[in-house]
Order: structure tokens, then C-alpha cells, then sequence
């Protein structure tokens, strides 16, 4: 029998709560109740009228964090209701039960922690994000680069919608795969613009590839070969595994240290609501992407750091933006540009080009993502470009690239790379979080 702590309010009489206990008693063992708060139809004064011990602290929040840190129960189960809790109470409340490993239950809701019982032997740093489209994997490249240019032999387990059914190994260390490889990959049915071949090309380091079905409000995965692919990481004897997330699914592999990367365009909301919490609560850094473009309004990226440090004052906030960064040169050309940043965007990335690699933009998309789209934008420039530069997304292979082999027309991909804003330096964070995991691995092998 699962061991629980129920959380209790003033709204309810209490004969009608400690009923609703001894019921509970048939399913879990209730060794505790955390008081939310309420006053209408209960006395303070009255004692014990629960039948177990009750713990009351300042904030719902507090007593929810005491009770779990002495009873360590295996589940809460929510007794209250409206008004002293909403929804959005209740989303914060259950974000400090998950973090904790504890599952969250209501009268119909339950929310269960992400899975990580995979601990591998090499140290692991998670980077994980708060949706799709936020520059995570533009920033994993970048951590990967940091990090081989420091010496470390670095695996990046990357778990994507479009990634193989069998994890796939590439030695991007060792192999520097070209746009015709990647043409041949997708005419064999494979999605070659997956986050594993784009983290190959952009830091030249090993990858192993897997796929993941379905994302949960927490992090959680339907289905997924992520734990196949971390034992392969693992077995190859590297100096770090560094796990991808997956828009905002979470790999289900213990991670020793994590970065979290947040789009500056999603909003506060995206940190203080539903699971936002949570992701910070595990964040050892948090990366701000998109600062400074016209997607992100300075007030908006303002607000997102003070929604961080009510979270955790203790945890480094970096602002970046994110830049195209051609790997062959496209000097003099003219080139049709496709990109899946928003559109508002469009207009300073095209400038960024042209003023930084000498090259004329005829015609840009920012439709990358949306096929259809994609290729209406292409026909439409035919005849004004000679050289194709696209980010290694979407339909980056199948659609630009071939159309580009179709016309004679060379392919080159894009890199994205963070610039820091705001005065703030990236690569003292990446080491001390990198630190971190060799710390914290070091003790868990002790």
C-alpha cells in the first residue's frame, strides 16, 4: 500500500474531511495532512479533528514542501477545491510533488514524475526546454563545441519526432557528413534534418540518435528508445553524455546536471504556470533565446527573468540570441535563405547575413517549417539565387536541398549561434554547470 499525504482546506467541515480520510485508507496509507488553507468551517483551536497529524505552515506551498519532507509519501492526494486552491495553485503545488518524485493526485487528475530510473555511469548534463522552436538544440550544438574545444569527449544523446526506430550512432568526430549524405539518408525514408544529424554536422562530435512518441504536460514521453540509446552512449567511453530534450518532452535518463533553455518569446507564463516550475525547479542554468528580437519585447524578456528568480534566486540566467552562421562560405552569392524562425525575425537575419558573410539575400523563408509554403516561396524566387543556405530543420533535406539538387543549385546549411546580450557571459556557465555533473556523478559512484 502506497504511503500518501492528503491535502486538506478550511472550506470543508472537518468530520466531512477526516470521513473522506478513512475512506482513503482503504487505497493508500495516509500518514499525514498538509493544511492549503481556509477558515470558514474550521477552528484552529479544535485540535485534532483529522485523526492524523496535520502540517500547516505560511503558504500552501511551505506545508505542501514540510510534509513531504517528513513523511515522504509516495503520492499526494488533493482533498481541497476551489477557491482555496485554482487550478493554477494546484499546478504549483504539483510541480513541487514531481520534482520531489512524488506523484500528484486529485478527484480527476493525476500527475505522475517524468521516469528517469536509467542512472548511467559517465557523467550526464540534460538540456531540456519549454516547448519547440526555442534554440535548444541550436544551444546544444554550441555547448558541444564548447566543450570539444576544452578538451572533453563529448556524446550528445538527442531524442527527436522524426528520429530512427533503432538508436542510431554517427561519428560526426570522425566522419563530417555532407548534404548529399544527408540526401541519401532521407531518400532511405529517414528524417535527415532530425536533431542527431544537425548536432553532427554543427559540432563535428559523436551523436546517437532516438525517437520519442507523444509529450506529457510534465515531460513525460509515450513512447520512446531514448533508454536503448543512453546504455549505447554510455558504453562508449566518453568524458560526458550530454542528453536533448525534445521540444518540452524531458529524456527519461537521470541527469547530473541540467541546463533549461526558454523562449524569450513565450512569455512569463511559460515559468511561473502549469509545469514551468517544475522545469526551473530542476534547472542548475537557465538560457534566455531570442533576446533582442522583434519576436521578444524587452519588457516580455524582463519579466521572464524576475519570473526565474521568484522561482530561484540562486540559479544564472544568460540572455542570447541566436544568429545564422553559414559552415561553407557564401561570399558574393546570391542566396535564398530558409529559416524556421518567426517571420518578424526575418528582416534582421537577412541584415545579419549580408553584413557578416558578404552575400546577397534575393529571397528568404520563414516557413521551414510548413512544406507547402516552403516550396511556394521556392518557386517563386527560381532563377534569382545560385547557392541555397538552410537551417539543418524541418524540411531543410528533403525539400531545399532537393530542390537545389534538382536545379544544379548547391546547398548550404546554417548554423544558429548564441550571442549573449545583456552583458552576460556563457561560458563560465557552461562550465560551472559541467562541473556540477562531474561533481555530482563523482558522488553518486562514491
Amino acid at each position: 500500500m502506497s504511503t500518501a499525504v492528503a491535502l486538506i482546506d478550511g472550506e470543508h467541515y472537518p468530520p466531512v474531511v477526516r470521513s473522506a480520510l478513512e475512506a482513503l485508507a482503504e487505497e493508500y496509507h495516509v500518514v499525514a495532512a498538509a493544511f492549503v488553507g481556509g477558515t470558514e468551517k474550521v477552528d484552529p483551536a479544535s485540535g485534532d479533528a483529522y485523526g492524523v497529524p496535520v502540517v500547516r505552515a505560511a503558504t500552501a506551498a511551505d506545508a505542501l514542501r514540510m510534509a513531504i519532507e517528513q513523511y515522504w509519501p509516495q503520492v499526494i492526494v488533493d482533498l481541497s477545491d476551489e477557491p482555496i486552491l485554482s487550478a493554477a495553485d494546484r499546478f504549483r503545488l504539483a510541480s513541487i510533488a514531481l520534482e520531489a518524485g512524488v506523484t500528484y493526485r486529485g478527484a480527476d487528475f493525476i500527475f505522475t514524475p517524468p521516469s528517469a530510473s536509467l542512472v548511467l555511469q559517465t557523467p550526464t548534463l540534460a538540456i531540456i526546454g519549454t516547448g519547440k522552436r526555442v534554440g535548444k538544440t541550436a544551444f546544444s550544438a554550441y555547448v558541444a563545441r564548447h566543450l570539444k574545444a576544452s578538451g572533453r569527449n563529448v556524446v550528445v544523446l538527442a531524442m527527436g519526432r522524426g528520429g530512427p526506430a533503432e538508436p542510431e550512432l554517427i561519428r560526426g568526430d570522425e566522419v563530417a557528413l555532407t548534404t548529399e549524405d544527408l540526401l541519401a539518408l532521407a531518400a532511405l525514408g529517414k528524417h535527415a534534418s532530425s536533431d542527431n544529424y544537425e548536432d553532427a554536422v554543427m559540432s563535428r562530435v559523436t551523436t546517437v540518435g532516438c525517437r520519442r512518441c507523444g509529450g506529457g504536460m510534465a515531460g513525460e514521453t509515450f513512447f520512446s528508445n531514448v533508454e536503448e540509446g543512453a546504455r549505447l552512449a554510455d558504453g562508449l567511453g566518453k568524458d560526458l553524455v550530454m542528453l536533448e530534450g525534445s521540444g518540452a518532452a524531458i529524456p527519461p535518463v537521470a541527469a547530473d546536471a541540467t541546463i533549461l533553455v526558454v523562449g524569450a518569446s513565450q512569455g512569463a507564463g511559460y515559468i511561473r504556470d502549469y509545469f514551468g516550475p517544475f522545469r526551473v525547479a530542476r534547472a542548475d542554468a537557465v538560457i534566455i533565446a531570442g533576446v533582442g528580437d522583434a519576436s521578444a519585447r524587452a519588457e516580455e524578456v524582463a519579466e521572464i527573468r524576475s519570473a526565474i528568480h521568484e522561482l530561484r534566486p540562486d540559479v544564472p540566467v544568460v540572455a542570447i540570441t541566436l544568429r545564422p552562421a553559414p559552415i561553407e562560405p557564401v561570399e558574393g552569392r546570391r542566396v535564398f535563405f530558409a529559416t524556421t524562425a518567426p517571420a518578424a525575425v526575418l528582416p534582421t537575419l537577412v541584415r545579419y547575413l549580408e553584413d557578416t558573410y558578404s552575400c546577397t539575400v534575393v529571397a528568404a523563408s520563414a516557413h521551414l517549417s510548413n512544406r507547402t509554403l516552403l516550396r511556394a516561396d521556392l518557386a517563386a524566387a527560381v532563377g534569382t539565387f545560385d547557392v541555397l543556405l538552410t537551417e539543418l530543420k524541418a524540411a531543410a533535406i528533403d525539400v531545399v536541398a532537393a530542390a537545389g539538387a534538382e536545379a544544379g543549385v548547391p546547398t548550404v546549411l546554417c548554423d544558429n549561434l548564441p550571442v549573449t546580450v545583456d552583458g552576460d557571459d556563457i561560458g563560465p556557465v557552461i562550465d560551472t554547470t559541467v562541473a556540477l555533473a562531474f561533481e555530482r556523478c563523482g558522488a553518486r559512484s562514491a
